[in-house]
């Protein structure tokens, strides 16, 4: 159950693998559960400022939800797939996207179903060009429960999301990129390497300025502009009495690098 996600740390940088690759990395709940288990340590751990989640094997990032696993709360009844199944993936989404350390998916394969739902929830992308995506819900007769209905149609507009939701036709990388679902394709070699850099980008950075810019823009993309200032404003006002803060603009006044401590 332990070695259904892996975890390595390189320096800053926590790196979790999907580690199914027998069944395309699909999320069983022994995956949801051990997911949740290392984000707790990864928010606690100080020393780790960045994650990349990505999938094992050459060929799935993750094929969605393991069918075999919840069709049998699906055939419970309503009440228990919505406990069991629909809840238990909308709250790991729901971490995904308001965890306050930048997560970068690495999608080295097939992101279908629930991986593409993953892929909508982490703030950043990086895709391999072998990668696809596709919302293949429909094709067993039911709509997205992991929050894609929501989350595809902010990214990449209504029109798109819909013509991916109805059909269940899976979309090249370089077109996921081109809508906004990814935020770049690299050749497939390259791609840890080309999600680390991006990390390396990130984690030199104040970790309460970082966690401040994802709480804010994650809070304040539903509301109203007025709304939407005002976490931005509050979000600000939490930094205003920092040692990152007053290192930063010293820094810069001072022409030298800055030393963010993360207080």
């Amino acid at each position: 159950m332990n070695d259904t996600v892996l975890m390595d740390a390189e320096g800053a940088v926590a790196i979790l693998t999907l580690n199914r690759p027998q069944k395309l990395n699909a999320i069983d709940f022994a995956t949801i559960a051990r997911l949740h288990d290392l984000l707790d340590g990864i928010e606690a751990d100080a020393d780790i400022r960045a994650v990349i989640l990505t999938g094992a094997g050459d060929r799935a990032f993750s094929a969605g939800a393991d069918i075999t696993e919840f069709s049998g709360t699906v055939f419970a009844g309503p009440e228990t797939a919505l406990r069991e199944f629909v809840r238990r993936g909308q709250r790991l989404t729901s971490r995904l996207e308001t965890f306050p350390k930048p997560i970068i998916a690495a999608v080295n394969g097939l992101a279908y179903g629930g991986g593409c739902e993953v892929t909508e929830a982490v703030p950043l992308a990086v895709a391999s060009e072998r990668a696809t995506f596709a919302k293949s819900e429909i094709k067993l007769g039911f709509p997205p429960p992991y929050g894609g209905t929501q989350r595809l149609p902010r990214l990449i507009g209504r029109k798109r999301a819909l013509a991916m939701l109805l059909t269940g036709d899976p979309i090249a990388a370089e077109d996921a990129r081109a809508a906004g679902l990814v935020n770049m394709v690299v050749p497939h070699d390259d791609l840890l390497d080309a999600a680390r850099g991006l990390a390396a980008r990130i984690v030199d950075k104040s970790p309460l300025a970082v966690a401040a810019c994802l709480a804010a823009t994650t809070r304040g993309l539903n509301l109203s502009i007025d709304e939407g200032l005002a976490v931005e404003a509050s979000q600000f006002a939490r930094m205003a009495a920092t040692h990152d803060i007053r290192e930063g603009i010293t820094a810069f006044i001072e022409r030298r690098p800055a030393s963010f401590a993360g207080r």
